[in-house]
């Protein structure tokens, strides 16, 4: 297969052309970004199959906030896709972005299936009778084969692209005009992206889940829990913009809440039953008895998930604290 030709770029280093590739993981992108939509209207579609099944009205605000983050992965896979087939420089940092993000949440998701699928397999079983244990492990096996190829191995195929300096090379010569992408590096710029999916998160949770918020070994309702949830929605806003801009003050309010929100949970899912959280969302009564069989409802498993889970979202903030010493001037990623 013929290599691509090297290409003189803006400052004088050569690099080879990756054009080709900027398109072939274009059309991949906008590819997952229909799959993401399609999967709108078939959560719509398996609520109200669930609710004829059990006789009970669907309850479609249950499922809002999976709706709305498929509707925002197909939007950006959509464009994002479409930006990397034009090879714009905003493209490719986004793209490698949301590969990170995507392959670390795949990588814990994984993780977590291969220890719990087992055991929810155990006690979910089909009116029918228990699944065979034959069956058990081809669910398993193909489950976790699935898993490592949509969340692993994909992302890890856009890392590998879309960090290559030939492929940045090739956005910076098509598209020489800076953009706002180049303004933050792509660590900081990673958690502002984050930081504003938290912030619509906390709007779909004010309308799904009965504004429910754990809160340092309890469970605030009403108009407290609206409250604290609004004033987290002005704290990640706000953080949202300051840490793109490379505001101390954006590190430390993130730093402090994510603190905050971790001793909170440890300490509430530490005395609360999960079964009076659910209740409290808004789940049926139905969904409540389905859940209390499964293992994350039982002992302190979501205690130790809570904490292992938030030190290195903590390690993370640490290591790009470098960023936010200097506000002056333009970082490039």
């Amino acid at each position: 297969m013929a290599q691509p030709p090297l290409v003189s770029g803006p400052a004088g280093h050569d690099f080879k052309d990756r054009r080709s590739g900027l398109i072939v993981f274009g059309i991949l992108a906008i590819f997952l970004g229909c799959m993401c939509a399609l999967f709108v209207p078939l959560m719509f579609f398996g609520q109200a199959f669930s609710a004829r099944t059990t006789g009970q009205p669907p309850d479609y605000r249950m499922i809002l906030p999976s709706v709305m983050v498929y509707v925002v992965l197909a939007v950006g896979f959509i464009w994002l896709g479409a930006g990397s087939i034009m090879a714009r420089r905003w493209a490719r940092a986004l793209l490698l972005v949301l590969a990170w993000m995507w392959l670390l949440l795949g990588v814990f998701t994984t993780g977590f299936m291969a220890v719990f699928l087992p055991q929810m397999l155990a006690v979910w079983q089909p009116d029918a009778g228990q699944l065979p244990e034959a069956a058990r492990l081809i669910v398993v096996v193909v489950s976790m084969g699935f898993m490592g190829v949509v969340f692993v191995a994909l992302p890890a195929a856009f890392i590998l692209f879309y960090r290559s300096r030939h492929v940045k090379a090739t956005c910076e010569a098509r598209d020489p005009v800076p953009r706002w992408t180049d303004a933050c590096p792509l660590p900081v710029l990673a958690l502002s992206l984050a930081l504003a999916f938290a912030l619509v998160s906390l709007v779909t949770m004010l309308v799904a889940y009965n504004s429910v918020v754990p809160f340092f070994g309890r469970l605030l309702t009403g108009a407290p829990a609206t409250a604290l949830l609004v004033l987290m929605m002005v704290a990640w806003g706000y953080s949202a913009w300051a840490t793109y801009k490379l505001k101390p003050a954006g590190w430390w309010v993130v730093t402090v809440g994510l603190v905050l929100f971790s001793v909170s949970a440890v300490l509430t899912f530490g005395r609360v039953d999960l079964i009076d959280l659910y209740q409290a969302m808004g789940y049926s009564p139905q969904d409540v008895r389905l859940l209390r069989e499964f293992p994350l409802v039982r002992g302190q498993a979501l205690t130790v998930i809570t904490a292992v889970t938030m030190v290195p979202f903590i390690g993370y903030l640490i290591t790009i604290k470098k960023h936010f010493r200097s506000v002056t001037g333009v970082r490039r990623p």
